[in-house]
């Protein structure tokens, strides 16, 4: 599909913040089209997790979050660390944000958030066998509740869309799937 690619002419970085960085394109399409001031967001890879606990519960979280003005119900997850995988990052922040480590991680799915507007992926995982061995660890400016669940009420949020976040959302579908709760 590389006869679709475009060509990227110019690159002028606008914003270059930790969380975020902003950049504005000019590129050529295929059919010679000049496409100027193609904005994009770079932000860091993500990975999140459906974590089962060793008793078959699964940890979810509640925190605020900002952009969206209300607490949220999420999976465990965070940023992947430069030069860091995403399986490492994924044992990471589930031993910072839940105070768990793992037996097993297994990979679920690679999914961009917005391949039109944004550069980042999140990867999804499973986790089994979580064993409660330390205390949250949490970054300035997170303040984390802790839910135990079972994963058929994990399923019954989920169709009751009750978690706001998509790309979280998509994870528990795959795990779902990986569990036979779904089909």
């Amino acid at each position: 599909m590389s006869h679709l690619n475009w060509e990227k002419i110019s690159t002028k970085y606008i914003l270059q913040k930790n969380w975020a960085t902003l950049r504005v394109d000019t590129c050529r399409m295929p059919n010679g089209t000049i496409i100027p001031d193609y904005y994009v967001l770079e932000y860091p890879d993500w990975v999140n997790a459906v974590a089962l606990t060793e008793d078959n519960r699964v940890i979810l979280l509640r925190q605020y979050r900002h952009a969206a003005e209300e607490v949220v119900l999420e999976l465990p997850g965070g940023c992947i660390e430069e030069n860091e995988s995403p399986e490492n990052a994924i044992r990471r922040e589930l031993l910072e944000e839940t105070g768990y480590e793992f037996q097993e991680v297994e990979f679920l799915s690679e999914l961009y958030a917005n391949p039109a507007t944004a550069k980042n992926k999140t990867f999804a995982f499973i986790a089994r066998g979580g064993k409660h061995v330390a205390a949250q660890k949490l970054d300035k400016g997170e303040e984390i509740d802790i839910e135990l669940v079972s994963p058929e009420k994990l399923k019954e949020l989920v169709l009751s869309n009750t978690f706001g976040q998509a790309l979280h959302t998509s994870g528990i579908f795959y795990a779902l799937i990986k569990l036979g709760l779904i089909s």
